[in-house]
């Protein structure tokens, strides 16, 4: 017990208080407690990432761009990921670190994990690997596990999987099984409460409607939830602790390929999706999306044919059209993966 110390401490105020094993408590006129310990361990800071990215001509990108949530405007540089790769689907998140598992490099299905610290600027360090790859997955995330839904698995030939994969954010390390989905897709869109991961839409070999959900405590198969309002693949998803957003989306053959629709989902109870409200553009195809408890960013990702940097918001309590946020810092790029440090599955 020699590292258990009680220490008096006075304040600027001259209010008295306590300090055990580093935690200090002030009992007079401030009140205040002071936290401790490195700053990526004190919960979330409101920022958001969108990650990697395809550039036409130019194949995928290792970008990572970075937003305050609260606020409105544009994006700031945050670092590279380890390799350049198109995220949609989304990126797993807990309140301190961002991971991505996989990935598309075309041709290849990524087997790579890598994260940041949303605290720290820089680039993406290892974190493991994905057996076999996988790209256009479902993620969602808790507080500490993250999940990678179905999507594109296997090289040199990718075919569409149920597999669904996690990994635990506190420690690095490969993915593990964590059940089946119910059935094999690409390009769903996620999204999460503390306890339920949801994934919308896709495609296989037509595209989808449906809403499955995992419970992401334990181990699973997937489960049928309800259905989006119609059809359509690369729906972004994000969510705060109780709806889920599922905004924009591409439909083929139909034009334009992108579809402007937000709609939303109650998390706790099954259901259908219900419209919430549009996007600016009514061709909003291969959006990525991030969220606190109060608010959806996306990433309006076309505009007609071409790509664009346009940044829209809505509040998730209420229903309403998106409006402007700011920019990112490329306008050339699509099928990026949103991830936040204060989403709706951290509690």
């Amino acid at each position: 017990m020699s590292d258990f110390r009680i220490d008096k401490i006075t304040n600027r105020d001259g209010s008295t208080g306590t300090q055990i094993c580093g935690v200090t408590t002030f009992t007079g006129t401030s009140g205040m407690q002071l936290p401790v310990g490195p700053t990526e361990y004190r919960g979330g800071r409101g920022r958001g990432l969108f990650s990697g990215g395809y550039q036409t001509g130019a194949g995928d990108k290792n970008f990572i761009d970075m937003i305050e949530i609260a606020t409105v405007g544009n994006a700031t540089d945050f670092g590279d990921l380890t390799t350049g790769r198109r995220g949609t689907g989304g990126v797993t998140a807990s309140s301190t670190r961002s991971v991505m598992i996989g990935g598309r490099d075309s041709p290849v299905n990524e087997c790579v994990i890598d994260y940041v610290t949303f605290s720290s600027n820089g680039g993406a360090s290892a974190f493991g690997e994905l057996a076999g790859g996988v790209s256009n997955s479902g993620q969602c995330s808790s507080a500490t596990r993250g999940i990678c839904y179905s999507g594109a698995r296997s090289n040199p030939s990718p075919a569409t999987s149920r597999q669904i994969s996690f990994i635990t954010f506190a420690s690095t390390g490969d993915a593990s099984d964590f059940g089946e989905a119910t059935s094999a897709l690409i390009t769903c869109g996620g999204a999460q409460s503390p306890t339920r991961g949801l994934f919308a839409g896709g495609y296989n070999p037509t595209e989808l409607k449906s809403i499955d959900y995992v419970t992401i405590a334990s181990l699973g198969n997937g489960q049928h939830f309800g259905e989006l309002t119609q059809t359509k693949r690369r729906v972004s998803g994000s969510s705060s602790s109780t709806r889920a957003i599922w905004a924009g989306g591409n439909r083929y053959p139909s034009a334009p390929a992108g579809v402007n629709e937000i709609e939303y989902s109650t998390i706790a109870t099954f259901g259908n999706a219900i419209d919430f409200g549009d996007l600016s553009s009514t061709n909003a195809g291969a959006p990525a999306a991030c969220a606190s408890e109060t608010r959806s960013v996306i990433h309006r990702a076309f505009a007609d044919s071409s790509p664009t940097n346009v940044l829209e918001y809505v509040t998730i309590s209420t229903t309403g059209n998106a409006v402007d946020f700011g920019d990112l810092t490329n306008a050339t790029e699509w099928g990026k993966g949103g991830s936040s440090d204060c989403h709706g599955g951290l509690g």
